[in-house]
């Protein structure tokens, strides 16, 4: 049975809602100056999981496609979003990561042709605005190098989230697979690091296993899943306005389980973020320029959907042969459900 456009919303939404409780889980349960070992506990197990489950593994220009979707939302944004955490002061990293939408309007007229609306561009501003509000602290220096991790970050998120979009699945592969590949080949990349960097695993108590259970399972196999269930169903554009939930959520985390106040002032960035989440649902889909329509759709995408489509379009709606060889003429075909998205 197909979702109601407001039970997609909701269902993709929980992705960042979840996203939201990691630094609650991370600071509270899990072995400090961790988050390679974290990160890899995150992607690795999640991914052979959804594997096991999925049953099904790439093929042909798909490894390379899942290799390079992986490194961009997982295997690159995860040790670059940490870094960047952690040499920026007060929240800015958080900051950088909410202007995504902004980025994801650029890259869908660059790769998918659809030129974004002044409303997509203005409630891209004004939810960086507000989260800017809640999380935005005025204590420290900027570093150069966090400065440059957290725009990495999003820029390598932001891309990934476009190029699935662009790509689509490969025919008969459902989200769990997809899902499955990314995690896992986000995990590969991240575990020498890991261990370069960080060294043997930690020792890990009861509380330890329950919060990297909770990551793993939860706040990415589940996640993940729901996230790129709905960049399927969505538009980039779309899915990637529900991002500054993460950011408000954990705010409201960290007030009502770990006592931390809200001023007025967050109070109205949380206003104003989530109205501007809100707001990015209603933007339709842009057209397509022609000159841009006509380049993607020259360009491979899936596993041959496309050039079965063309075919099926090329083909007359009778054939002499067969029809003076069965007395009959065939039925014109008709493209078997075009552009997957």
């Amino acid at each position: 049975m197909a979702l109601s456009r407001p039970a997609l919303i909701t269902l993709t939404a929980l992705a960042p809602v979840s996203w939201g409780t990691t630094y609650a889980v991370t600071t509270e349960f899990l072995p400090p100056d961790r988050p390679l070992f974290t990160a890899l506990v995150r992607a690795l197990p999640a991914g052979l999981l959804l594997l096991a489950v999925a049953r099904v593994l790439p093929r042909g220009a798909w490894w390379a496609k899942a290799a390079l979707l992986g490194a961009l939302n997982i295997g690159a944004f995860f040790p670059l979003l940490f870094l960047s955490a952690y040499r920026l002061p007060g929240g800015l990293a958080a900051v950088v990561g909410s202007a995504g939408p902004l980025f994801v309007a650029g890259l869908s007229a660059l790769l998918l042709g659809q030129r974004p609306s002044a409303r997509t561009l203005a409630a891209g501003a004004v939810a960086a605005f507000g989260v800017s509000l809640v999380v935005l602290r005025a204590a420290g220096a900027l570093d150069a190098l966090g400065l440059l991790a957290a725009v990495a970050a999003t820029a390598s998120m932001s891309t990934g989230t476009v190029l699935t979009q662009r790509w689509g699945r490969p025919e008969g592969v459902g989200p769990l697979a997809l899902t499955g590949w990314q995690l896992t080949a986000g995990g590969l990349l991240i575990a020498p690091l890991a261990f370069l960097v960080e060294g043997a695993p930690p020792a890990l108590d009861c509380r330890g296993v329950g919060g990297y259970l909770y990551l793993a399972l939860a706040n990415t196999a589940l996640a993940y899943w729901l996230w790129f269930r709905g960049i399927g169903r969505m538009t980039a554009t779309q899915v990637t306005f529900l991002g500054p939930l993460s950011p408000l959520t954990a705010a409201v985390v960290g007030w009502a389980a770990l006592g931390q106040a809200l001023t007025p002032v967050q109070l109205l960035g949380m206003g104003l973020a989530f109205g501007a989440t809100v707001a990015g649902q209603f933007v339709t889909r842009p057209p397509r320029t022609p000159d841009r329509a006509a380049k993607v759709l020259a360009e491979p995408v899936g596993v041959g959907v496309r050039d079965r489509a063309a075919q099926a379009l090329a083909e007359p709606v009778g054939v002499p042969d067969r029809a003076a060889q069965g007395g009959r003429t065939e039925p014109a075909r008709v493209p078997d459900g075009g552009l997957r998205r």
